[in-house]
């Protein structure tokens, strides 16, 4: 063998340098080989590549391994590619995707109109826009405020790309009233009798806005599985819902769960509370405060206990009663186990989704 060739070469020249070194022409080589003398031109003239065949006859000819020969090749294609303007320009295109795709789920904001630039240059635009960033490489500050039921799991980039779309929903609407928590408890407490019927939620902005609460609707983002957040933004507080869930009574109970929070005075400014309804009954003490006002709220007096079978008359009167929803009443009697999540008296519950896509 010759000395080490230093730098990247062609391998078709160093095979060249060997076969001339042994005193072989390519016809010769060619015959050790099995293969026709044009084979071998090619590769010393570079007009073709070294497979792991032809690497492994190389080896065996001139007692080296096959690793050697196309390890040579790819460390001099791989520097010509390094050295290729317009390659390196599509590769760095590539490593800017790839990082808008960890940062959010590009493909539904696209489909969603949230973003609508066309190239990954304008695209990239709109999301350090959307996160608030200076530069698309840095995490969005607001992610280090952001707190789930469950403390052990951070947002993924659905839920965080959810919260920045609450974010910039919120600061496009006009500032709220000051708050009031005791007008905002007050308020709350009327909430289960006044959103009776789904079409109710659609005076729902105007009423939070009255009371200082800026109120913002951004649909749910597949895989995200969040419910609401609650978080203070230029010194006013903000609630988010998703629609998650779709019911009209667990969109009821999740405003009503955010509520309790600002009420109770669990968001600051340092803080962003962001909830899944179904870990509600699983979280922290504050968690545990939050579900119990707002359940306090829905329901004043506890349902009343009857040894008869639940039925839909029951039901309905309950909730004349009380002048609120049936479907709240189903839904009480689901959390408290009374009963059966499969219930058929479920079917076809009322939502509010088509109603809150018009906020």
């Amino acid at each position: 063998m010759s000395d080490p060739v230093v730098g990247p070469v062609p391998v078709g020249q160093i095979l060249g340098a060997e076969i001339e070194e042994r005193g072989w022409t390519q016809a010769d080589f060619a015959a050790v080989l099995g293969r026709p003398t044009q084979f071998v031109s090619e590769i010393i003239t570079g007009k073709k590549e070294i497979t792991r065949e032809s690497a492994a006859q190389i080896g065996a000819a001139l007692g080296t391994t096959p690793e050697y020969w196309l390890n040579l090749q790819d460390a001099y294609l791989l520097d010509e590619q390094a050295k290729d303007a317009a390659t390196q320009g599509e590769l760095d295109k590539v490593r800017r995707r790839a990082r808008l795709s960890k940062l959010a789920p590009i493909s539904t904001l696209i489909k969603r109109g949230i973003i609508q630039g066309r190239t990954v240059e304008e695209q990239e635009a709109e999301l350090k826009e959307l996160f608030e960033l200076n530069d698309i490489d840095d995490e969005p500050g607001f992610v280090l405020a952001a707190r789930r039921s469950n403390k052990s799991e951070e947002l993924s980039a659905a839920q965080m790309t959810w919260v920045a779309c609450v974010r910039r929903e919120a600061r496009a609407r006009p500032a709220a009233a000051t708050l009031s928590k005791k007008r905002l408890a007050d308020l709350a407490a009327q909430l289960p009798q006044f959103l009776a019927a789904p079409e109710k939620f659609r005076d729902l902005p105007d009423l939070l806005a009255a009371a200082g609460i800026r109120l913002v609707y951004v649909e749910a983002l597949p895989g995200a599985k969040i419910d609401g957040c609650a978080f203070v933004l230029d010194g006013q507080p903000v609630i988010g819902l998703s629609g998650r869930g779709k019911r009209m009574d667990k969109i009821l109970f999740t405003l009503l769960h955010e509520l309790a929070h600002l009420v109770l005075g669990h968001v600051s400014p340092q803080e962003i509370i962001v909830e899944e309804v179904e870990q509600h009954a699983h979280g922290s003490a504050r968690e545990k405060a939050a579900n119990d006002l707002a359940g306090s709220w829905i329901l004043p007096q506890p349902l009343p206990f009857t040894r008869e079978r639940i039925n839909q008359a029951w039901i309905t009167r309950v909730a004349e009663e009380r002048g609120i929803a049936p479907i709240v009443v189903i839904g009480q009697l689901q959390n408290l186990k009374r009963l059966d999540w499969r219930s058929t008296l479920a079917k076809n519950a009322p939502t509010v989704t088509d109603v809150l896509a018009d906020w």
